[in-house]
């Protein structure tokens, strides 16, 4: 009774008493029951276990990957943990980097290029309970100075700022955020450890957070968007949220606005690339999670079952699970494209304005209200505005507009983007079909192209021209051709036997060559004497002055996603 009295005199209530960290209890599974595949197992994350241990240092598997291995799957990711601080691990590998604040770890680096592999490795970390942390008014932006000598901080809401405190394994266990994460597997001796029932989750596939749900989203609201992508990756394997789990998901929904916009701004893209985008929005709407997460979420998600934007999606999910790359660039300007292109046709349709200044003022105007300056309007930004500004650069087929635009470096995420718009009917199906060949032909072949498109465009009645909608450039003001007086015919069998002598292009009164091609393709070509052939006309080519930039398009997807 008295010491209940006295910690009721100093605030100690039941509850703080009951929310004292189970830690668990040390479980070691064998391989005959947890039947792992070492095969699954990255030969490079074996290397740094065995380096690390080697050392003296526990080290194990960690993490998603365990669970990943434990259902049968190739992992993508292989995170390590160790009782080795991050120095000690960086003086171990050659080419190992220290990287992270809130979480100072290690990126330990196979391989070199675009095949290269990282392996990260973690510390294991000490339960730090947050009442005893140090405390800051402001964030990670406006508490830079306060947070630089600390190493566990958390802000006015119990937001972890700081965690770099070292301490065993059954702590670290205990800070990670689901049991199916939190177990530990040696590549070795090929133990599995377990502290808080991991094994059996998996097994009912359950997604259950380690401690009180609500206290562990008030220490890392991201963990909200994890538990989303977590439930969305492992639906199609029968796996749920527990539901003391997802009771508290959408009143922690609010801790969301003190995240830092750039931290959103990847969690969001891992929600849409991880080869699961169509499951995740399924999840956000299931958990009552549709609005509110991220503003450009919300755009996705509101616009998910449209034609062009679910197109995009599912693609997206494809290459993924074939391997390709996706880019970033790609995705979102699938997700803004409708806003862009309805933007663009209210300038060229009600202000009058020119084709090509009006895209660009669209796009500027879609970035400022839907992206701000989140990408930093750096590579990002600048590779969607290449993909949409390319878009009406595809109706243009004659002359040397067709090379020119085959030879851009984005030329095959532009092409893929417009192919997304064909298989929807936004764009004439033949349209993209023309270019699919153009793009994987030889010089011979694409100059035949592009003069057959120019003969079918001359032969059009000029009383009927085409139209430009919206994703169309706007047709060029017709010129006026000058004529030239027919050559006399020249005797039969001398054209066969005798080559013709070059002949000088004939200049007019304004040093202008009469022969060469008009804007207007759809103008009606001179009438000539009977028997009289066509001059052929001169053209010049720019060589190309490398691979070809296009590659073959043939997938359809977004074949320039590896380049964002």
């Amino acid at each position: 009774m008295i010491k209940k009295f006295i910690d009721k005199l100093l605030g100690k209530s039941a509850g703080a008493a009951a929310s004292k960290p189970n830690f668990g209890k040390r479980t070691e599974v064998p391989p005959s029951v947890h039947k792992i595949d070492p095969t699954l197992v990255d030969r490079r994350a074996v290397d740094v276990v065995r380096t690390l241990q080697e050392a003296g240092f526990e080290a194990y598997v960690v993490g998603g990957a365990v669970r990943d291995l434990l259902l049968g799957l190739r992992p993508k990711d292989f995170d390590v943990a160790t009782t080795a601080t991050p120095e000690q691990v960086k003086s171990l590998f050659r080419r190992a980097f220290i990287i992270g604040r809130r979480f100072r770890i290690v990126h330990v680096v196979y391989g070199r290029g675009r095949e290269h592999e990282v392996i990260e490795v973690s510390t294991f970390r000490a339960y730090m309970d947050n009442a005893a942390a140090e405390q800051v008014a402001g964030n990670e932006r406006t508490s830079k100075s306060e947070l630089a000598g600390m190493t566990h901080a958390v802000d006015s809401s119990g937001r972890v700022l700081r965690d770099n405190v070292w301490g065993p394994q059954d702590e670290d266990a205990t800070r990670r955020d689901f049991t199916v994460n939190a177990m530990y597997y040696d590549p070795q001796s090929q133990i599995v450890v377990d502290y808080h029932g991991g094994m059996k989750d998996a097994q009912k596939r359950t997604l259950r957070m380690i401690g009180d749900p609500a206290t562990r989203y008030r220490e890392d609201p991201v963990r909200i968007i994890r538990a989303v992508r977590f439930a969305a990756k492992l639906s199609a394997l029968g796996f749920s949220i527990d539901p003391k789990t997802a009771a508290p998901l959408v009143a922690s929904q609010a801790l969301l606005a003190d995240v830092p916009q750039s931290r959103m701004f990847d969690e969001m893209l891992k929600l849409l690339q991880t080869g699961h985008s169509i499951a995740s929005i399924e999840q956000l709407r299931k958990l009552g999670l549709a609005k509110g997460i991220y503003p450009l979420l919300d755009i996705v998600v509101q616009h998910a079952d449209e034609p062009f934007i679910k197109a995009a999606l599912l693609d997206t999910d494809r290459r993924v699970g074939e391997g390709k790359p996706v880019a970033p660039s790609f995705l979102l300007a699938a997700v803004l494209w409708e806003d862009v292109r309805k933007s663009w046709q209210r300038r060229t349709e009600k202000e009058r304005a020119h084709t090509v200044p009006a895209l660009h003022e669209a796009i500027d105007e879609i970035f400022d209200k839907r992206i701000g300056e989140v990408s930093g309007r750096g590579k990002l930004a600048a590779d969607m505005r290449e993909i949409w500004v390319m878009q009406p650069r595809f109706e243009k087929r004659t002359g040397s507009a067709a090379f020119g635009l085959a030879e851009q470096p984005r030329f095959r995420a532009g092409f893929d983007f417009m192919r997304l718009r064909a298989d929807i009917g936004e764009v004439d199906e033949a349209l993209a079909d023309w270019w699919q060949e153009f793009s994987t032909a030889d010089d011979l072949r694409r100059q035949d192209m592009v003069d057959q498109v120019r003969d079918e465009q001359r032969s059009r009645p000029r009383s009927a021209p085409r139209a430009a909608d919206a994703g169309e450039a706007a047709p060029a003001a017709a010129q006026p051709r000058r004529t030239r007086a027919p050559r006399a015919a020249a005797p039969a069998g001398d054209a066969a036997e005798q080559p013709a002598a070059p002949r000088k292009p004939a200049r007019d009164s304004a040093g202008q060559d009469p022969d060469a091609p008009q804007q207007d393709a759809s103008q009606d070509e001179p009438e000539l004497p009977e028997g009289e052939a066509a001059p052929k006309k001169r053209r010049r080519r720019r060589k190309p002055t490398g691979p070809r930039a296009a590659g073959p398009a043939t997938e359809g997807g977004q074949g320039g996603g590896d380049a964002a």
